[in-house]
């Protein structure tokens, strides 16, 4: 792991001899999803990425991002090798018009012995992959919590025995996450990240969407349409390769350095084909 050059990614290189505290903590989970997308545009740009949270850690310093089991695997690898007690656990989210269930579609982390003021007890939510979801960790005490213009609620789970359940606002992408309190190893995630990655009926393959959070709201680009959610909500519609590009840069911190202008154009050709259907279908 190349945690210097992850913390540079992340702008706290002063935090590699840091002892482990809730503050840091904090520092390190605020920075990380203000700074690194939640992103699948690997599935777009046909190729495949590995659980390995070494391999997306270097991807993440490379100036990109991921979904869940690479900014969770990878945040649980830097913040291990900084001291922190981290936990992996399997979680499920529910999707609007789903049941709630812990179906390993999502990998949630837990740290412990980090005691603060506000959590005695301190035992914290830290998730990097909900998109939308939350800017800071979390007290792992039942009880709602607001961050900027959401409010999210944690209670024990109702299908996850000894588990808990993460409901989102109502106003975010999804309508909340269930997840188990017994730890687990990413080759527990194998099947479902071959399922999400490849599968015509994943999300991720049928959509290109990028998210970033923020302590006033979130950015979402869903195709090619740029929302904004915060105090307000306003949307654009991006018409060009280079408006495209430029909102990944300028917007999500995202860099493809490594990709020629044919896979631009590829990349491109496939979102715009992809946003023409969905006008298609939506004035159907």
């Amino acid at each position: 792991m190349n945690t210097a050059g992850y913390l540079s990614r992340l702008g706290l290189s002063h935090l590699i001899d840091a002892p482990a505290s809730a503050e840091g903590l904090r520092a390190l989970h605020v920075a990380h999803v203000e700074k690194v997308a939640y992103e699948a545009l690997e599935i777009w740009l046909g190729r495949p990425t590995s659980l390995d949270p070494v391999e997306s850690a270097e991807r993440i310093i490379r100036g990109r991002g991921g979904y869940c089991y690479h900014l969770n695997g990878a945040f649980s690898e830097l913040i291990r090798t900084l001291g922190y007690d981290v936990t992996r656990h399997v979680g499920g989210v529910q999707n609007p018009g789903s049941e709630p269930g812990v179906t390993g579609n999502h990998l949630v982390l837990t740290v412990r012995g980090l005691p603060s003021q506000d959590n005695p007890g301190g035992e914290w939510l830290a998730d990097l992959g909900l998109g939308d979801g939350v800017h800071e960790p979390l007290p792992l005490v039942a009880g709602a919590y607001r961050q900027g213009p959401f409010t999210y609620v944690l209670r024990p789970s109702q299908v996850a025995p000894g588990g808990w359940r993460f409901d989102h606002d109502p106003s975010g992408s999804f309508v909340g996450m269930d997840f188990e309190r017994a730890p687990t190893e990413m080759s527990a995630f194998a099947d479902m990240h071959n399922h999400l990655s490849t599968s015509p009926s994943s999300g991720f393959v049928r959509t290109a969407v990028v998210q970033r959070r923020d302590a006033s709201g979130v950015d979402t680009l869903r195709g090619l349409v740029l929302t904004r959610v915060g105090a307000g909500s306003h949307s654009i519609t991006l018409d060009t390769a280079r408006d495209y590009f430029a909102a990944l840069a300028d917007v999500f911190s995202l860099t493809f350095d490594d990709l020629t202008d044919q896979d631009e154009e590829r990349l491109w050709s496939r979102l715009h084909d992809a946003h023409e259907a969905w006008l298609t279908g939506r004035t159907a």
